[in-house]
């Protein structure tokens, strides 16, 4: 068994939290797999959100959680960049540039939690200037119901709210280097 520093060193996806038995296609309009992000979608420039896709989402979904983590920044945690959750399992996608409120009218009804910054929303990639690339994981997770969880939780409060709810998943990385 991890102890609890190991678990809170691991990405959302690698934690026993969110086995699933079924994986999800995760891709962006705007990004390519494993090629840096475009400057505009990082908090050095316009913090925009990207817009993300995904497909495979089992009938039976109830809901869709995002989680965007850098394992590679200089904190303990992978750093949280994004938490979004209570997206109707009908929608396939995020647009570019969501707002950063507490609730959302596209898509109707998510909610968003605290990024590690202790804002809401997406935070766009910031490592420190000169750092190698980091690797950005765009995390999508299809749950079997909505979650009795707040706007503005964090991410250990989401994943315990996931946890035994799990149908699939799956992810995108991304990279950024700010020289």
């Amino acid at each position: 068994m991890k102890s609890t520093a190991e678990r809170e060193r691991m990405l959302a996806m690698t934690l026993p939290e969110t086995e699933a038995s079924q994986s999800l296609d995760v891709r962006s309009s705007v990004l390519q797999p494993n090629q840096p992000i475009p400057e505009m979608y990082s908090a050095y420039d316009q913090n925009l959100s990207p817009a993300l896709e995904w497909s495979g989402v089992p009938s039976e979904a109830q809901s869709i959680v995002v989680i965007m983590e850098d394992p590679d920044a200089p904190t303990e945690k992978p750093y949280v960049h994004w938490l979004i959750y209570n997206i109707p399992a009908s929608i396939d996608r995020l647009e570019p540039s969501i707002p950063r409120t507490e609730r959302l009218l596209q898509p109707d009804g998510a909610v968003q939690g605290r990024n590690s910054t202790g804002t809401l929303g997406y935070f766009g990639p910031k490592p420190p200037k000169g750092d190698p690339p980091h690797h950005y994981h765009f995390e999508v997770f299809a749950l079997d119901r909505m979650l009795d969880l707040a706007p503005g939780a964090d991410r250990d409060a989401l994943l315990r709210a996931m946890d035994g709810h799990m149908l699939a998943k799956g992810e995108f990385v991304a990279t950024y280097h700010h020289p």
